[in-house]
């Protein structure tokens, strides 16, 4: 369906990689390996992003490094888009919130870096998570989004150990 809008595909992957998860950062040729395209394409999109302000940057370690302007007026709409593209507002809403007992989820991998990829690799932190209620839940929300949901159960003990082994993650949700 963005894609659909946003025909550019340099354009839709710098939005899914910086807009997705707020703390994502990055510079000009890490993104060129992520996307396996030309640095000219990319630096014109980072350029127009730049200079529009929905992007920060930065100079780090001699690299441009950049990130979402998690200021701008427009910040959380485009959030909540790509959200909605990626199907996590579908699994907060149809999975978490009725498993009743999760205390946090996470996004790990590629996706919680950004990359637009069709496996969702999700960790549940919590206690008494009924797995096939879960099973139900995830074969229910991998037909609406389109995508694939790989779930990890967790207790909270098991938590930090992970994710620190992890690499990337992105919290999704949390208890209040």
């Amino acid at each position: 369906m963005l894609d659909t809008l946003i025909s550019n595909k340099t354009r839709l992957k710098l939005l899914l990689r910086f807009f997705l998860n707020e703390d994502s950062r990055s510079y000009l040729r890490g993104l060129e390996t992520e996307f396996g395209e030309s640095t000219n394409a990319i630096r014109i999109e980072l350029n127009r992003f730049e200079k529009a302000g929905l992007l920060l940057s930065s100079n780090e370690a001699k690299r441009k490094v950049f990130r979402a302007n998690t200021g701008h007026p427009l910040y959380n709409d485009i959030n909540s888009i790509i959200k909605k593209y990626v199907g996590l507002d579908r699994i907060v809403e149809e999975i978490v919130k009725k498993l009743g007992n999760v205390k946090r989820a996470y996004i790990t991998g590629e996706m919680a870096i950004g990359l637009d990829i069709k496996v969702i690799d999700l960790v549940l932190i919590g206690n008494r998570i009924d797995r096939k209620y879960l099973q139900t839940c995830v074969n229910k929300v991998e037909k609406i989004i389109h995508r694939n949901i790989h779930p990890l159960i967790l207790n909270e003990e098991q938590e930090k150990p992970y994710l620190r082994d992890k690499g990337e993650v992105f919290l999704i949700w949390e208890q209040t």
